[in-house]
């Protein structure tokens, strides 16, 4: 716990503070509380009840119309001849404000500390208290003691802007906020070595420390070192307004935007803890507020829970979230690294779901498009919150994909997007990372390899996320082949024509030899992507071989030496003969079934070929009709010559039965 640094006033027997005995003609001992009522102690029965909230204060009007001009106004100017009971239902501070503006009236001791302070001075004003009723009035008091005891401490200003939450407008009207704001960016941009610090007890991270202006005056005394960070903690328990006004003060203050951004994400991981655990679902991310706004004993770190009270609807839970995401997002620094990647995910995971304005959104996805190479694939699968097919956001990642792009384009020529280090540097400004696009392309595969299982997932948008990257981002295509094979597992309805439009993705020639025994052996790929595979794989083994078994020469001249193939594999490494060996068996395989398959087409050709005859000749044997073919025949032997006949003569007086038998049996046939 604090040890307070504030200055108590208590009772000083003066015309400025004090209450004159003579002067005001009551004569008291303090104040007794009985329930929710309180009496001053003293003979004079009380003529004046004040109601503030549900406690009743049984006072005298002539001590408080000296000092509150409120309070004078209200009983002077009352229609009724004698005013006995005022009712005030806007104090700022509460009962617990006018109980001290009431013993300050009465002259009785009033401790001024950082927890009251706040709530008094803003009922101060309220009541009217100025120095044209009385020299030394209360509002001249509490304003010095703002001024000279409170601004000067890093606790006490804390306390203050944290007590300010329930005293809104009046706290902000008053300048409090303000003040206690600036005060609190120049502690926290003070460089720590001019300072002396002494902790509390608690560990230096998570404590705070107590502030002196004056310079340890005893070199020989050990400092206790002071983390850059050291401030986070107590700043975390404000308010989020409060909180933006703070950081705001210190960007205009000079600090570092790494300790800003680091700053922003401890506060995030307080006030949304959901936000900020690896594998968190959305239910769990729910707001965590302080379950005490009026609890003053703060010991150096603030205890934070989920309100269930039944007043809280979803409504205003969300309403609070979306506040909370909007302002963080509002006061990121603009630089690249102020925050991480996996933070600004999350931010945006979480601005997606609750609907933040788009302006704010487009914000967030450009500055994870800046340092979109650090990114992991966990904080990279977002759901699709806006009732979409496909179970995650595929087209958050393409924008995403796109602000990448960009910024690779136009960063070797912004200046403005180099880190701290570098700028201030005199090693000069360092080029873009040249492997960043690499492991973009490597995360990208990964995401298409975890959605291409989503069956709602088209294939343009597989497609057209697939070839968002340029062609010289990726060295090797196994995390895209991982992704179409996941694919077409996960669609396996596709047609050939989708199979094949599928496969464009990927260039054969990138593919490892390990994909390619894959890839070989993958009925669901087309087979004219597998006859691409193994003939790339072939060369490329072809001209490993090759390269390495060339002999080294001092001049660094290659000079090929194969002149066989057992010459060729005795000089290549033992991995690339296994390789050639696999391929090979793979190539003989494909030719195999290649030949079968020919042999097994020629076989139905021929069997085609007798079926055709078969039916041909069934179509020739149809009978025709006993007519047709009788007129035929009698056609026939009208048209003989009369050299036939002559033939036919001798033969005839040779037999002369047998041709009237012949002509019968001719006739016969005809008919039948």
């Amino acid at each position: 716990m604090w040890e307070s640094e504030s200055e108590s006033v208590r009772g000083r027997k003066n015309d400025s503070n004090g209450v004159s005995l003579s002067k005001h003609g009551v004569a008291t001992d303090g104040f007794e509380r009985r329930d929710q009522s309180w009496y001053v102690a003293t003979d004079i029965p009380s003529d004046l009840l004040v109601q503030v909230g549900v406690f009743s204060f049984h006072l005298h009007k002539y001590p408080l119309i000296s000092r509150c001009g409120k309070l004078s106004r209200i009983i002077y100017e009352s229609c009724e001849g004698e005013l006995n009971k005022v009712e005030i239902e806007d104090l700022p501070g509460g009962a617990e404000a006018f109980e001290l503006a009431a013993k300050f009236c009465y002259g009785i001791a009033v401790d001024l500390t950082a927890a009251n302070i706040s709530g008094l001075r803003c009922a101060a004003e309220y009541l009217e208290m100025t120095e044209d009723l009385e020299e030394g009035n209360l509002i001249f008091k509490t304003e010095a003691f703002l001024s000279y005891v409170v601004l000067s401490s890093w606790r006490d200003s804390i306390v203050v802007l944290k007590n300010c939450e329930q005293l809104s407008p009046w706290a902000e009207n008053l300048q409090i906020v303000r003040r206690c704001s600036e005060s609190i960016a120049w502690k926290a941009c003070t460089n720590p070595r001019s300072i002396r610090w002494a902790y509390t007890g608690k560990q230096a991270k998570s404590s705070s420390p107590k502030w002196n202006e004056m310079k340890d005056s005893s070199p020989s005394r050990n400092q206790q070192a002071v983390p850059p960070d050291w401030w986070f903690e107590d700043s975390s328990i404000l308010r989020i307004d409060h909180f933006v006004r703070v950081i705001t003060a210190i960007k205009v203050k000079g600090m570092r935007f790494e300790l800003i951004g680091a700053a922003i994400m401890h506060y995030t991981a307080k006030w949304l803890p959901g936000l900020m655990k690896e594998g968190a679902s959305d239910e769990g991310m729910n707001i965590s507020r302080d379950s005490g706004g009026t609890n003053n004993n703060w010991k150096g770190g603030l205890h934070m829970v989920v309100s269930s009270n039944k007043e809280d609807t979803p409504n205003v839970l969300i309403r609070e979230q979306r506040m909370i995401i909007e302002s963080l997002i509002s006061i990121i620094p603009p630089q690249k690294d102020s925050v991480s990647c996996s933070f600004l995910l999350r931010l945006l995971r979480m601005a997606n779901m609750l609907k933040v304005a788009p302006a704010l959104v487009t914000e967030v996805e450009k500055r994870v498009g800046m340092q979109l190479e650090q990114a992991n694939l966990a904080d990279l699968l977002i759901p699709s919150y806006n009732r979409s097919e496909t179970l995650y956001d595929v087209d958050l990642v393409h924008r995403l994909l796109e602000h990448f792009l960009v910024q690779e384009q136009t960063e070797p020529s912004s200046p403005n997007r180099q880190p701290f280090s570098e700028k201030h540097s005199y090693e000069g400004p360092r080029s873009t990372d040249p492997n960043a696009k690499m492991r973009v392309a490597k995360l990208v595969d990964s995401y298409l390899t975890e959605v291409s299982r989503d069956r709602n997932l088209s294939l343009t948008k597989f497609q057209v996320l697939a070839e968002a990257l340029p062609e010289s981002a990726r060295i090797c295509d196994d995390g895209l082949y991982r992704a179409v094979d996941s694919y077409l597992k996960a669609h396996p309805m596709l047609s050939e024509h989708e199979r094949k439009r599928l496969c464009r993705v990927m260039d054969c020639q990138k593919l490892s030899i390990d994909a390619c025994m894959h890839a070989a052996q993958n009925e669901r790929l087309p087979l004219r992507v597998v006859v691409q595979v193994l003939f790339s794989e072939q060369v490329k083994i072809s001209n490993a071989i090759a390269n390495s078994s060339l002999k080294e020469t001092g001049d660094a001249h290659y000079q090929p030496m194969v002149m066989t193939r057992k010459a060729l594999l005795e000089g290549t490494p033992q991995s690339f003969q296994e390789g050639w060996t696999t391929a090979k068996k793979d190539i003989n395989t494909l030719k195999f079934e290649l030949d079968s398959m020919k042999a097994k087409y020629l076989e139905l050709q021929n069997d085609m070929e007798n079926l055709q005859r078969q039916f041909d000749k069934m179509s020739k044997q149809k009978q025709p009709s006993a007519w047709t073919s009788g007129w035929k025949k009698l056609s026939k032997l009208t048209k003989m010559t009369p050299i036939d006949s002559h033939d036919i003569g001798p033969q005839m007086s040779n037999n002369p039965t047998e041709p009237a038998r012949k002509a019968n049996r001719r006739w016969r046939n005809s008919i039948s």
